[in-house]
């Protein structure tokens, strides 16, 4: 059986599927037709409905979840490590309002994030997220909303930051902040749901277990070389909720889709909607 597998080059994503992407193990009789591409075009192809399974940021999810179903395998969730409204000096609050901010995409969950905790923010501009430092550093753009590797590189281009977007929430909520997952489609017959999620779960652990052996692939996509901001990426998103989201990450995530119905921002799901692939 061929799935359709989209996920991003950052480094914590092309860590995880490495194993997988090369068949270092056993994929269950699965082959895949891999897309790597920005988390936001993912977003919009998982709008679209043309992967059977890819990564998706959790903004999103909330928008699909009738199409599809979350992996108990390869999420980013974490602590200290959300998203960073940053700018070429301080600002206040009203001048980051009346900023022209530049952000990764509308269905990011960092965008989700900054609306829920500056909503007179409004003046947005979407783009790619490794534009969005030069394009604050130029001019173009008075604040920027960042991610990734972005994360650790800002300091060293003169930009500073001027809020933390993961310490908003986990300040609201104690809990860990769900940035992406990974998805797949409900149409799909569950034995062929949890087949990949072994095979995900297989894979992950396997590139915990052989560090060394991801890298190259992960060399070859990663927007930024630098080797310390590498293992720093990984490091940071590759964590216990990647291995297994787990109830604790399972409330993180109902809590995200909450207070976005409450804000208006995704609609609501029902009562007693399943959002993950359950079962062996």
């Amino acid at each position: 059986m061929k799935l359709s597998l989209g996920y991003s080059p950052c480094p914590n994503d092309t860590f995880i599927f490495d194993a997988l992407a090369h068949q270092k193990i056993d994929t269950e009789g699965l082959t895949f037709d891999i897309v790597l591409a920005d988390v936001e075009r993912l977003n919009q192809m998982a709008f679209a409905g043309e992967l059977h399974v890819t990564k998706l940021s959790y903004h999103a999810f909330a928008w699909l979840t009738q199409g599809y179903a979350l992996l108990d395998v390869g999420s980013a969730l974490g602590n200290n490590c959300g998203p960073l409204l940053i700018a070429r000096q301080p600002l206040s609050w009203e001048e980051v309002d009346a900023a022209r901010i530049a952000i990764p995409g509308r269905y990011t969950t960092a965008n989700f994030l900054l609306s829920l905790m500056r909503p007179q923010a409004t003046h947005k501009v979407e783009m790619l997220f490794s534009d969005i430092e030069d394009a604050v550093l130029r001019g173009e753009a008075g604040a920027g909303l960042i991610i990734h590797e972005n994360r650790f590189t800002y300091q060293q281009k003169g930009l500073c930051k001027i809020a933390d977007l993961g310490e908003f929430w986990e300040g609201s909520t104690g809990m860990p902040i769900p940035l992406g997952g990974i998805v797949i489609r409900r149409d799909l017959p569950l034995e062929l749901q949890q087949r990949f999620n072994r095979v995900l779960a297989r894979s992950v652990a396997y590139a915990i277990a052989h560090p060394a052996q991801a890298m190259p692939y992960v060399r070859a996509h990663a927007q930024e070389m630098n080797e310390e901001v590498i293992q720093q990426h990984i490091g940071l998103y590759v964590n216990e909720y990647t291995l297994k989201l787990g109830e604790r990450g399972r409330q993180a995530v109902r809590r995200l889709f909450q207070m976005a119905h409450q804000k208006g921002i995704v609609p609501g799901l029902a009562e007693d909607q399943v959002l993950w692939v359950s079962g062996a």
